[in-house]
């Protein structure tokens, strides 16, 4: 299997990954840490779905995609971090004031995982981020050591991931999500 990572420009395809079932459902689509909680909860059914139509066609777009074909079986949201609430976060600090790129939310859609496809996912935002002028990227990645996560709860990704993609780690967090802490890691670009 080839895996290919691009950016998430077609909607019908993140909206395969990360949508909800039912397009009058008001679920994530990845929106929670792009916008205000305000906001976030404003965008109601379809209103969420129409909302990341436009990020699509925005330049940079929302995120990257992992393909296997031209199936999209994955998805991770990477933007400037000033545009995010991680800009503004009281638990996930600030290591300096690099203009960094924030790397939230790792997706592998079910019956691909434990293919590699996280992993594609992780260096495939890299290149984006980088390609659009990031000095570094930044993830909050659980700190889970050898415990199990639910997968529902392990969209920021793994520390392990995230060091085998050369991410170091660069600060602790007041963050605990599904019961593990979570972690500031950087890679610069």
């Amino acid at each position: 299997m080839t895996i290919d990572v691009r950016p998430a420009t077609v909607y019908e395809d993140v909206r395969a990954v990360i949508g909800p079932k039912s397009p009058t459902a008001s679920v994530c689509f990845c929106l929670g840490y792009r916008l205000g909680a305000k906001r976030n909860n404003e965008l109601r059914g379809p209103a969420r779905g129409e909302y990341v139509a436009g990020l699509c066609r925005a330049d940079p777009p929302p995120g990257v995609l992992a393909y296997d074909g031209d199936t999209p079986v994955g998805w991770a949201a990477v933007a400037p971090r000033a545009e995010t609430s991680y800009a503004r976060s009281r638990t996930i600090p600030h290591v300096d004031d690099l203009p960094v790129w924030s790397l939230w939310c790792v997706r592998v859609r079910p019956g691909h995982r434990r293919q590699g496809i996280s992993h594609a996912l992780i260096a495939g935002a890299v290149d984006f981020a980088r390609s659009h002028g990031a000095p570094a990227v930044e993830a909050y990645p659980l700190d889970n050591g050898d415990a199990r996560v639910d997968l529902t709860m392990a969209y920021p990704g793994l520390r392990r991931n995230f060091e085998r993609a050369g991410f170091t780690h660069a600060a602790d967090t007041t963050s605990v999500l599904a019961g593990h802490p979570r972690i500031v890691m950087r890679l610069s670009t």
